[in-house]
């Protein structure tokens, strides 16, 4: 029986999900094969393949194993799949508190029709598989509230919740969402955490399929530019249901249905008018002049609506009296296309209809260059008086618009439909309304005007994302940049989490309108102010864009601690993405400007990033040093942070060195720092790094409290990453101990977590670590295929000194196996790389020069060690 098979599990049937031959089925039929196709790919006989898929075999061969991932076409979280099955490991456990997003915008208050489009979308087909929808059709047609309509319908189905994501395909002013930026943020609402979603698009489209393979849910794609957009967010198996709107048919999506709307039957068009208008205001009407309404209106829903609301709010209008004024309006906005000039004539209408002060505020909005906006920011974009009839050129002497007067304009314009409210407190623009109040802006509103609208919401955000990250990272205040003082007090942000959430679009479309219209202090401000918040939400290449304008900028304006700052950032955002070189550079470019103008807070973090990226190359003298100058300077100006992340990364550097007393000390008063300033991630990495230490001196209890100590931390505060390193020093200490299943169960944890949030550093130290318990369970095959994975995932990242671990695994595993050759081999290519590096020993104990010496001196005399480390 595999070891990993718990008691009472069905043989050859991993815990807790699908055995081996179920995913093989799966994997088969997806890719449209036969059994004998598969096996004339993968070079095996068919009978081997059928025996596979019946769970005849319970150990198959990691060479077969591999071969048939080759010919199913797996991908990377595919292939740990289905050799944890093949092992007999448990697959499909996760957090028990995995979020259910409930992401759908409101329903439509009044849909009508569209029972034919609905029948079709209600089809979901076999549950057990992935059905995609593509709803196209013309702007102001209606596809959105059809789809979100269909949804609520459809949601009870899928129970693990539903997303909805707005890709931008047509808006104006909006660059398309980009895929990989749009997975980014939709994983972190599956719950991965930011600094574990990986950085290339293929990447993370893999990953999501991952995390969605063994969930039911609803997913709208709205507003998709092309098929390419889609294709990444689209889920690989299971049982989920994509609804996709575009104003092009995506003919090019594979095995999707399409659904094209048109404009709405006559009868159906009336029915919208006289839901949206009210009964009592069309009573005794003829049905002719309302078909002569709605005809006016192009038979389109948006026109419909804003037509009917304009009836609905002039109740000395009748239904004649608003056919006459739809015939007066006809001047077509020059962005729409044919078929939507109807929409002009409404909108025209609609607009000529508001006061002054909504007209005013409907063309300000429109200078919004997000996504959405609160009251808040509506208030801080209108500026002046609300009520004023401005003349160009005066709004900036009147007094600033209150939250309250601002809040009332935004209901009163969704009231006309000129505005919509997809969740509570957030208003929107249709695209087509969009254009039309951005338009009336650049024809009404004095370019003066215009640009002291963007720059009091610019100063609206800018101070808000400061007083959130303060919030949420107090003890970093003083390293981010400060706006000069503001007349107005800077907003009250209660939830900060939540507020830059819904605002984090929002603050990137600002930066870009910021670099391109000159306000380069914001540009600056913004990338240093949300460094932190896109770096821990993974959304490494949006922050690399935002920091590469705002050293754009600086350098254009011959700033150089701009410069510094952006420097610093794409050091840290490179460095967490392993492109080690790049970060490498930008660092050491960074600590040559700081030294240059005497910034010592910049010298002080540029230091610790370059001792970082040394670190992870195996350098680890050369990190010692530049950790020892930046400790210096942190405490020469009192900046307790730089203190914080200098000792962590010091003792930790000590401790791979074998100077346990020097890292001990250096952990213990990091410790006591990061308790002091509140500072929970600091002291999570102190008590690993303490754990560690003990472990290195095989004193197992405290290592044990210290470990425990820092899990029960990591899952309090939900820091996957220290999580993982907490239950890899629990494996280790179980493993020393002889607590086999114990150590078995923390790695395979571990490697759980890991495969799930997509982080390949802790995939390596958990199959790393199961090769190194399997081995001791006398399970030499098991531990050579661990070892062989975590080599290949070592060489990806490129790290030297895992890589060396790697090869004495395998190198232990081949001596097991009676192959002297073979672990000869692995143990020279072990000591090649050590002394490339210029190094005795890894943070691994056991894997260092003297003992990988004496095991090449045992194999040449094939006396081969027993055991491994």
């Amino acid at each position: 029986m595999p070891s990993g098979v718990r008691d009472g599990a069905e043989a050859g049937r991993p815990v807790g999900g699908p055995g081996l031959g179920e995913l093989l089925r799966g994997w088969r039929e997806r890719a449209l094969l036969t059994q004998e196709q598969v096996a004339a790919r993968a070079g095996l006989n068919v009978r081997t393949v059928r025996r596979l898929e019946a769970d005849e075999l319970r150990r198959p061969r990691s060479a077969s194993v591999r071969s048939l991932a080759e010919a199913l076409g797996l991908d990377a979280a595919e292939v740990s799949v289905l050799t944890r099955a093949a092992n007999g490991l448990p697959q499909s456990a996760r957090p028990t508190a995995r979020p259910t997003p409930r992401q759908l915008p409101a329903d439509a208050a009044a849909f009508v029709g569209r029972a034919r489009e609905l029948a079709v979308l209600d089809d979901v087909g076999d549950a057990a598989t992935v059905v995609v929808t593509a709803i196209d059709g013309m702007a102001g047609v209606g596809k959105t509230a059809l789809a979100v309509h269909a949804a609520y319908q459809l949601a009870p189905r899928f129970p693990d919740g539903d997303l909805f994501v707005d890709l931008h395909g047509y808006t104006r002013g909006m660059a398309a969402a980009d895929p990989a930026d749009t997975l980014a943020r939709v994983l972190g609402v599956l719950g991965v955490p930011g600094e574990s979603i990986p950085r290339h698009l293929d990447d993370r489209a893999a990953l999501y399929r991952s995390v969605l393979a063994d969930r039911k849910m609803l997913i709208v794609l709205d507003n998709a530019a092309d098929e390419a957009q889609v294709r990444p967010l689209l889920p690989g198996a299971g049982g989920c249901l994509v609804l996709v709107t575009s104003r092009r048919r995506l003919v090019g999506l594979d095995d999707a249905r399409t659904v094209s709307v048109d404009v709405l039957p006559l009868a159906d068009a009336i029915a919208l008018f006289t839901g949206t208008a009210g009964e009592e205001r069309v009573a005794g009407v003829p049905r002719e002049v309302l078909a002569s309404v709605v005809r006016r209106c192009g038979l389109l829903p948006l026109a419909i609506r804003l037509a009917a609301a304009r009836l609905k709010a002039h109740p000395a209008w009748s239904v004649r009296h608003l056919l006459q004024r739809l015939e007066e309006h006809q001047h077509p906005l020059s962005e729409l296309r044919a078929g939507q000039h109807s929409v002009t004539a409404a909108l025209d209408l609609s607009y000529q209809e508001l006061t002054a002060a909504e007209r005013r505020a409907y063309r300000l909005l429109g200078l919004h260059p997000g996504v959405d906006l609160a009251p808040d920011a509506a208030a801080a974009l209108l500026g002046s008086h609300p009520g004023a009839d401005l003349a160009p050129g005066a709004a900036a002497a009147l007094p600033a618009a209150s939250v309250k007067q601002a809040a009332t304009l935004l209901d009163r314009l969704l009231e006309v439909h000129l505005l919509q409210e997809p969740v509570p407190g957030r208003y929107r623009f249709h695209d087509l309304i969009r254009t039309h109040a951005a338009e009336r802006a650049a024809g009404e509103e004095h370019e003066s005007d215009r640009r002291a609208a963007s720059a009091r919401l610019l100063n609206h955000y800018s101070r808000a994302a400061s007083a959130a990250m303060d919030l949420l990272y107090p003890y970093e205040a003083d390293m981010r940049p400060r706006l000069a003082p503001g007349e107005v007090a800077p907003p009250a942000v209660a939830d900060a989490a939540a507020w830059l959430e819904a605002e984090l679009s929002n603050l990137l479309s600002l930066a870009q309108l910021a670099a391109e219209h000159g306000f380069s202090e914001h540009v600056r401000h913004l990338s240093a102010t949300l460094h932190r918040c896109l770096r821990t939400r993974g959304r490494y290449a949006e922050a690399e864009t935002l920091l590469e304008r705002a050293l754009s900028a600086a350098r254009a304006a011959e700033y150089r601690t701009g410069e510094l700052e952006a420097l610093l950032g794409l050091g840290e955002i490179r460095q967490m993405q392993c492109r080690y070189e790049a970060a490498l550079d930008d660092s050491s470019r960074a600590l040559a400007i700081a030294c240059a103008i005497g910034h010592r807070a910049g010298e002080l973090r540029a230091l610790n990033g370059i001792g970082m990226v040394r670190g992870f190359q195996g350098e680890y003298a050369r990190a010692s040093e530049h950790f020892a100058q930046a400790l210096e300077i942190a405490r020469a100006i009192g900046q307790r942070t730089g203190e914080l992340d200098a000792l962590i990364a010091a003792g930790n550097v000590h401790r791979i060195m074998g100077w346990y007393e020097r890292s001990a000390d250096e952990l213990a008063r990091a410790l006591v720092i990061a308790r002091s300033i509140g500072h929970r991630t600091g002291e999570l990495r102190a008590l690993l790094g303490i754990g560690f230490i003990h472990l290195g001196q095989d004193a197992h209890s405290p290592a044990t409290d210290y470990f425990t100590r820092a899990l029960d931390l990591a899952r309090g505060t939900g820091h996957r990453l220290g999580e993982l390193d907490s239950l890899n020093g629990l494996g280790h200490l179980h493993r020393l101990q002889g607590r086999y299943e114990e150590a078995y169960d923390c790695y395979e944890q571990a490697l759980r977590l890991a495969c799930e949030i997509g982080n390949s550093n802790w995939q390596f130290e958990a199959l790393h670590g199961l090769g190194r318990l399997q081995h001791a369970r006398g399970q030499a095959d098991q531990a050579l295929d661990c070892h062989s994975q975590a080599l290949g995932l070592a060489s990806d990242l490129r790290q030297p000194s895992d890589q060396a671990r790697a090869h004495d695994g395998l190198a232990h595993a081949h001596a097991a196996l009676g192959r002297p050759g073979h672990a000869r081999r692995h143990w020279t290519e072990a000591l090649t790389i050590m002394s490339a590096l210029g190094i005795d020993r890894t943070e691994e104990t056991g894997v260092d020069v003297e003992s990988i010496s004496a095991h090449l001196a045992s194999a040449d005399s094939h006396q081969l060690p027993a055991t491994g480390p």
